[in-house]
């Protein structure tokens, strides 16, 4: 059992069941027993590894994506390069290396890291340094000026809802307590607006999940780029539609018990791409795409050629692996989507056919 654990079990035994949201918040940023709030989670050595991680070559095309978008909109001559849940800051670190022979692009680029932690904030900064950052603490804080966004992994470990389908209403799923272990129940039948469009294309027992907090930060973000230009993209594992129980738990790379040991393995839920999309329709959409076809029209097979003319033994093997890993229909090239939100009129970012 987990600190954590014994909190709960006393928390929902005094005040009632909680909701999945409301678990899923305490498990990832408790402020003394939370997984994010504790440890890094991130590589090999860590519990997962994200597509930064695994090759510079991801950081490096999306880099150079919101580089052509800044070039595309005129080269706003002071603007915020963004990154929603930044982990080691890998990816910021691949993004500034890969543009700073972009003429003008750092000099009008101020590096903004939204993250919760202050675990992490410590190792983003020493990933960054001696490059000038600076922190806040949501999307809704992040500077009021053109905005080339990046947001890799970040929606998934947003605390979800789950409900069930039961006639025209929905059943949540609400965590309660059986003896000293964390368990699921259902509540009662109850209408969901949020979920009425739901109600067409679902049937009796269909699981739906909610992401509560998605949309308000999508909101965020495409208010910024409707007002002041520039363009966010957004890749994370999911679909269209959420459909099923998605929530899982990993550690040690390895899946969990969800409710076995709350505050030590990481909890995530697919994303909802539907629901962005939705969120952020005040601005252009492009097509969801995976992430698989996103990388090609970016190069990655050209710029993994590069890379790999001076290799060879296992390092050649390892940067084939990377390559295959990131972008093969059977491990991340099909699970993992794209999309991006930009001003109407303009070009949408590389890598999204329009």
């Amino acid at each position: 059992m987990t600190p954590l654990h014994d909190l709960l079990v006393r928390r929902i035994t005094t005040g009632g069941p909680i909701t999945i949201a409301d678990y899923m918040g305490e498990c990832l940023l408790h402020p003394e027993h939370g997984y994010y709030s504790t440890r890094d989670p991130f590589g090999t050595g860590g519990d997962f590894i994200t597509a930064p991680e695994i090759s510079q070559m991801f950081g490096e095309l999306l880099g150079l994506a919101l580089a052509q978008c800044w070039l595309d909109q005129g080269q706003p001559e002071t603007f915020t390069l963004a990154e929603l849940g930044p982990g080691r800051a890998t990816l910021m670190a691949d993004i500034l290396r890969a543009t700073q022979k972009v003429p003008g692009f750092h000099d009008a680029a101020n590096v903004v890291l939204v993250e919760a932690s202050d675990h992490l904030r410590k190792v983003q900064r020493q990933t960054l340094s001696p490059h000038p950052a600076t922190w806040v603490d949501s999307a809704a804080d992040l500077p009021d000026a053109p905005l080339f966004l990046v947001a890799n992994e970040f929606f998934d470990a947003l605390p979800i809802r789950q409900f069930t389908r039961d006639g025209q209403g929905w059943r949540e799923h609400l965590v309660t307590t059986d003896g000293q272990a964390l368990s699921l129940k259902l509540g009662a039948p109850l209408p969901i607006g949020a979920l009425d469009h739901r109600l067409g294309d679902t049937t009796q027992g269909d699981i739906v999940e909610l992401c509560p907090m998605a949309g308000g930060i999508t909101g965020a973000l495409t208010s910024r780029i409707k007002a002041k230009g520039g363009a966010a993209i957004v890749i994370d594992y999911g679909n269209w539609r959420s459909l099923g129980d998605t929530l899982q738990a990993v550690k040690d790379h390895k899946p969990q018990d969800p409710f076995a040991n709350p505050g030590d393995a990481d909890l995530t839920a697919h994303v909802d791409f539907g629901e962005l999309a939705q969120a952020g329709r005040d601005v252009a959409v492009t097509p969801m795409t995976p992430q698989g076809v996103f990388l090609e029209r970016l190069g990655i097979t050209a710029r993994a050629q590069q890379l790999a003319a001076p290799l060879t033994g296992d390092a050649l093997q390892n940067h084939i692996a990377a390559h295959r890993r990131l972008t093969h229909p059977d491990e991340m090239g099909s699970l993992f989507k794209a999309i991006a939100f930009h001003p109407r009129g303009r070009p949408a970012p590389p890598g999204f056919d329009q």
